[in-house]
């Protein structure tokens, strides 16, 4: 009864249901069957969603190779992203438990080509080891996120994008000056019941400027 309660979630091309509504995905639809269960995330969150709007809207205006997706919680942004671009993806969490849920979620929407990483952050050797990635999905904290800033610009190829969420719109802006430091700029803002989910580029020259400004001030 509690299941049936949770109604199919829409997000761009994306509808995420549970094992009973899975006759209410149309045929242009792109179906993630989520059991809720114990990692984060069945699409009915306001980060979850703003997420996938993300990645629904960026894979109208290009194609993405190299996806790794932090903080994975039940898989559900992966499984999109894999289903939607069909390249291999790499997904990471601190919790173990999550890491298995995601997999086991994986296995039941028929994505194989997620490599699951039980890591904390994003320094492990296996989510490098795939990189440079051109697409970043982060639906964490502002915490986490600010000090992830430094090692996802390390994992990003210049003109990659990255979607950051588990923002509150206060916090937005504090996540902002991080990334920006790092060479990222706004994109996009996608407020959704009381979350922010942020877009960036990584600019293709932010090296150079950061030399050219330190050329002027030394």
């Amino acid at each position: 009864q509690s299941l049936e309660g949770l109604k199919p979630v829409r997000a761009g091309r994306f509808l995420v249901h549970g094992s009973h509504d899975r006759a209410r995905v149309h045929p242009n639809d792109i179906g993630i069957e989520i059991e809720a269960a114990l990692a984060f995330g069945t699409g009915h969150h306001g980060t979850t969603r703003g997420c996938l709007l993300a990645l629904d809207d960026l894979t109208r205006r290009r194609s993405f190779r190299r996806v790794l997706d932090i903080g994975t919680g039940s898989g559900v942004l992966a499984i999109a992203a894999a289903k939607l671009l069909r390249t291999s993806i790499v997904a990471s969490d601190i919790d173990r438990v999550a890491v298995d849920a995601a997999r086991n979620n994986a296995r039941l929407n028929h994505a194989p080509r997620i490599a699951f990483v039980h890591a904390a952050g994003a320094s492990a050797r296996a989510i490098a080891a795939h990189g440079p990635y051109d697409l970043v999905l982060a639906n964490i904290l502002l915490g986490p996120l600010t000090r992830l800033a430094v090692p996802i610009r390390r994992l990003v190829a210049p003109g990659a994008r990255i979607v950051l969420s588990g923002l509150l719109p206060s916090h937005a802006n504090a996540a902002l000056a991080y990334y920006a430091a790092q060479g990222f700029r706004l994109e996009r803002r996608i407020p959704l019941d009381g979350w922010m989910t942020l877009v960036l580029e990584r600019r293709r020259c932010a090296r150079s400027q950061r030399s050219i400004t330190a050329l002027r001030f030394s």
